[in-house]
């Protein structure tokens, strides 16, 4: 809030308002200060009669009262009547922001008047007078309310009471990261404000930090306001300080520098005048940094008076502001900012190096990709997976980054990415038996994504071809026969589930029992990916078995799993064990057994469906034949 403190000073005493009163230009000014730089004007010379009959409050040109005041100088803004109300030897007075306040006149003594004035009272305002804004300059008479007829800026008054009290307040630690306390120091060369735990924490006063020195906060924030310039010295010569400015090498040097002749030949000029030939770019920064001041100062007062909860007092004052924004932004936009360089600033660019980089870019013009060759002949599928594979036009010459290879779902519905690479050939595994997917690869490269190639149909196989996998199988399991034979170590129950998995159709496959001694338990169905191997298939939630089948060696157990009415079917040696075993079989599903050292099994895949069933849609009854 620094910057709005300027926005709280009365232009004529330099301090903060006091009882403002709001002139009839929109400015402010102390009632007091506007007292004492009251002109009393003469009844033959008024503004008033010299200029059409008004109202009571008139204005005019502050020229025209210049050229009638008796003390009036080359540069005032402003003059007096000092022939008509002070003697002409009265000095004028100026206030701390150059605005000349001249002392109040005395009263003409009133004949026929004895009244004695009240203690504590202010004198009467002489007819006839006349106060000039001291920042527009625009004079204007008072009517018989005198100072009374101006109304007071209660929001101005408002804002400064409570900036003053926001100055008031004890400065805080920089360095407390909750509730900061009450500063005790500020270090001048560190520019810190501490209180007593984080200055014994942070700022020892030992070692390097020892010299530094800690003043209190008030004074601290003094030193920042108001710190002195420090004497520039020569980087070459350390105790020298730099007093002349080299014309050739630009930059100040010492004398030391000249008379070791490093610059003797050199054009050298003082470094004061060299100073004021260049400070144009010091003084437009000056100048913008000073208008940046006055419209932040303004802005921040702006947002303090949009604070206050008086609708009149707000009322009061809300087209003067906005005029006064409307005015300082047409002031930012005439100039503020235009470059003020004369001939004597030489600024060089050497553009050398970047012409010699210029003249060794390659440019190639950047296109996207054609749409790949889909190579027919290496394109098939094996049971469940599909094999695709693709190229580049043979006569396209542009960059390609990598391809997308995309799939539906295998029902006819959306596209999804099931590769990104730059590899030309891919195969996907886990598809749906017997489905029909279609299939699509597109290139891309820096500048973005190309066509598409042509859509091509793959059809996955109608009967499941699949194996025991043994990266599923409990460490007990024994596989053989290429995967298809199952045996076990353990005499507890192992389970071993197949390397297919399926969501979709109708299944069929048949387990044959090569070896059954002393009664084991062996059980035969689906599976989830998750199911426990270490259990009986169909102890827990996660599995779905026949356990208990009258089975032995030699007999020949068919599972038939049918996702279109979701249900389990189990056959033993050919004859269906009763109508349905499981129902409402939704999901992914895997084949599975479990066993144990006494039971081996061998897998037989890629059967047809049994004669006496009939694919369909689901049966609610659950009888089929």
């Amino acid at each position: 809030m620094d910057e709005m403190e300027e926005e709280l000073k009365c232009p004529v005493c330099g301090s903060f308002f006091r009882e403002p009163i709001i002139l009839p230009c929109t400015h402010n000014i102390c009632q007091a200060c506007a007292r004492n730089i009251l002109v009393q004007t003469p009844d033959a010379e008024s503004p008033q009669s010299s200029r059409a009959s008004g109202s009571g409050v008139s204005d005019y040109d502050y020229l025209d009262l210049d050229k009638m005041s008796l003390y009036s100088e080359a540069d005032s803004g402003y003059g007096s009547y000092g022939g008509f109300v002070s003697t002409p030897t009265t000095p004028c007075q100026k206030s701390p922001n150059g605005v000349r306040v001249f002392p109040p006149s005395a009263p003409q003594p009133q004949p026929q008047q004895h009244l004695l004035p009240q203690p504590g009272s202010l004198p009467p305002i002489p007819r006839n007078s006349c106060i000039t804004c001291p920042q527009c300059h625009r004079s204007l008479i008072l009517d018989e309310r005198g100072l009374r007829g101006f109304p007071k800026n209660r929001v101005l008054e408002g804002v400064v009471d409570r900036y003053q009290q926001s100055k008031a307040a004890a400065l805080k630690c920089q360095l407390c990261e909750k509730s900061p306390k009450e500063a005790t120091v500020m270090c001048e060369q560190c520019d810190v404000f501490y209180c007593d735990p984080c200055r014994l924490r942070c700022h020892p006063p030992r070692g390097p930090l020892a010299k530094h020195r800690l003043v209190p906060p008030a004074q601290g924030r003094i030193s920042r306001r108001a710190s002195p310039r420090k004497t520039s010295t020569c980087t070459e010569h350390e105790l020298e300080n730099l007093s002349m400015y080299c014309v050739q090498c630009k930059m100040p040097v010492c004398y030391q520098c000249l008379e070791e002749g490093k610059h003797g030949t050199h054009e050298v000029k003082a470094l004061g005048a060299m100073w004021k030939l260049h400070k144009v770019v010091r003084d437009q920064i000056s100048h913008c940094t000073v208008k940046l001041r006055q419209t932040t100062g303004l802005m921040e007062y702006c947002l303090e008076v949009i604070k206050e909860n008086d609708p009149s007092g707000f009322l009061q004052i809300s087209d003067a502001l906005i005029r006064r924004v409307h005015v300082t932004e047409g002031q930012w936009g005439k100039g503020t900012l235009t470059p003020r360089m004369n001939s004597d600033f030489d600024l060089t660019l050497d553009s050398g190096p970047l012409l010699q980089t210029i003249h060794q870019l390659d440019f190639v013009q950047m296109k996207v990709p054609a749409a790949p060759m889909l190579q027919l002949e290496e394109c098939c599928t094996q049971n469940n997976s599909a094999t695709l594979s693709w190229k580049q036009p043979p006569l396209s010459t542009i960059v390609v980054d990598g391809y997308i290879l995309e799939l539906d779902d295998g029902n006819m519905g959306l596209f999804r990415e099931v590769y990104v690479g730059t590899e030309t050939i891919c195969t996907v595994d886990g598809l749906h038996f017997n489905s029909t997917y279609k299939s699509r690869v597109k290139a891309f490269n820096a500048s973005g994504l190309g066509q598409y190639s042509k859509t091509l149909i793959m059809q996955t196989s109608e009967i499941a071809w699949f194996t025991f996998d043994p990266a599923s199988a409990h460490q007990d399991i024994v596989l053989s026969n290429d995967n298809l034979t199952v045996s076990c170590n353990s005499y507890d129950d192992r389970v071993v589930m197949g390397n297919s998995a399926f969501s979709r159709g109708v299944h069929y496959w048949e387990m044959t029992v090569d070896r059954y001694d002393n009664h084991p338990d062996p059980a035969f169905g689906v599976a989830r990916a998750d199911v426990l191997k270490d259990v009986m298939l169909g102890k827990d939630d996660k599995a779905w078995a026949m356990t208990d089948g009258g089975i032995g060696k030699g007999a020949t157990i068919g599972i038939l799993l049918d996702f279109t009415r979701g249900i389990l079917i189990f056959l033993i040696n050919d004859e269906q064990q009763g109508p349905v075993a499981f129902e409402a079989l939704e999901g992914v599903y895997y084949p599975a057994i479990s066993l144990n050292r006494n039971v081996q099994i061998t897998l037989h895949t890629g059967l047809p469906i049994p004669d006496f069933y009939t694919t369909g849609e689901a049966d609610p009854t659950g009888s089929v034949c």
